[in-house]
């Protein structure tokens, strides 16, 4: 049987930031093992995105769909950044095989996951765990969340934020 998490353990893991409150920074490792911190891209609007793992079809999905938007992004100035709790090791293999543009972190110590509030508890056929809930932050070129995207779908969430990013 899986961690259960106490009820109070729940409700202070799912505590997002709020839209409008400075972004939480961080400092992660890259795929190629470099340091990478929030506040590198000040001045530049950042497209920050969690997801569960990588190799699996609704990740792959989704970082292809930001890999194939991607040069629309740059266009824009934006910066795009997908975080997982996988390895720095996974991270490079899964850009490679996929031919992915944009900065991959790797946080397996949950450190911007818990953050930002994504690391939350998850049902899959019944059974119970905690796990990262697919979420995308826009964060603004002064550091601020502009913009929070919960539980978002694989397929669409790219072009959904370009299309935001539009407006």
């Amino acid at each position: 049987m899986g961690f259960i998490p106490k009820k109070k353990d729940i409700e202070r893991v799912v505590n997002m930031p709020e839209i409008g409150t400075k972004a939480p920074d961080f400092t992660l490792r890259d795929k190629d093992g470099n340091n990478v911190s929030l506040s590198d891209f000040h001045g530049k609007k950042v497209v920050l995105y969690f997801y569960p793992k990588d190799n699996t079809p609704g990740c792959t999905r989704q970082a292809c769909a930001f890999a194939g938007l991607y040069n629309e992004f740059k266009k824009k100035g934006i910066e795009v950044i997908g975080i997982s709790k996988d390895s720095v090791a996974s991270h490079l293999k899964f850009a490679q095989k996929y031919d992915l543009p944009f900065i991959l972190l790797s946080d397996p110590e949950l450190t911007a996951i818990k953050a930002y509030g994504v690391w939350q508890e998850k049902k899959l056929y019944g059974k119970v765990s905690m796990g990262v809930v697919r979420t995308t932050f826009i964060i603004d070129e002064k550091g601020n969340i502009e913009s929070i995207m919960p539980k978002v779908k694989p397929d669409t969430n790219a072009a959904e934020i370009l299309a935001q990013l539009q407006d």
